[in-house]
């Protein structure tokens, strides 16, 4: 598969993702005269989705920005992403499990909604680390020399993106807020992971040129 095709593979299931997720909201049951009540009790979907479009959008971001360091790929590359982009394809579902439990407000909803989401980020996460690895061990696959030390800058942020969903989903077990506190943390983590990323990559194709 040439690169060019594997870059446009991803951004369609990224591109995909999106729509679905947006597809989740619906016109809500309402009495007459009484459509704004109906549209404010949507707050947990929309907060839901706001979230979701906003941690897809970063993972994206990563993804064109990490394999824009590449000149070719291989079999096993082709293999991880596929990995990769089927732990993205997962978060559709915790989405609607956490915008249905904030909706009923019931604690042990919420905290199987909540594990769930952390669940599937986690996955993600670990698939990033898994990408990153093989690439770090694969430098004929890049286009700049100096790749190396980019990874060796970025390496542990996947890492730390396990330790932190893990620490959400333990923490769920004890308060529901301080899991879902956390889990909104990971996510900021991870647009700040990938703007430091970002600015070391444009460094690196400085140098490069």
């Amino acid at each position: 598969m040439k690169l060019e095709r594997f870059q446009a593979f991803s951004d369609g299931i990224f591109a995909i993702l999106i729509t679905i997720l947006v597809l989740e909201f619906h016109i809500p049951n309402y009495q007459e005269g009484h459509l704004l009540t109906g549209l404010l009790g949507q707050w947990p979907l929309l907060l839901a989705y706001g979230l979701s479009y906003f941690y897809v959008g970063t993972l994206w971001l990563f993804h064109h920005d990490y394999f824009s360091l590449l000149r070719q790929i291989d079999r096993n590359i082709n293999l991880l992403n596929l990995l990769m982009l089927f732990s993205i394809t997962l978060l559709d579902y915790p989405i609607s499990l956490v915008a249905t439990a904030l909706t009923s407000r019931n604690r042990q909803d919420m905290q199987t909604a909540f594990v769930a989401y952390d669940l599937v980020a986690l996955f993600i996460s670990a698939t990033f680390f898994f990408v990153y690895l093989y690439l770090h061990r694969h430098p004929e696959l890049k286009s700049n020399p100096g790749a190396a030390s980019f990874y060796t800058a970025i390496k542990f942020d996947p890492v730390r993106s396990v330790i932190m969903y893990s620490l959400a989903i333990l923490a769920t077990f004890w308060s529901v807020w301080l899991g879902a506190f956390l889990l909104v943390a990971s996510i900021i983590f991870h647009f700040l992971a990938y703007l430091r990323m970002n600015k070391r990559l444009v460094r690196l194709n400085e140098q490069g040129g």
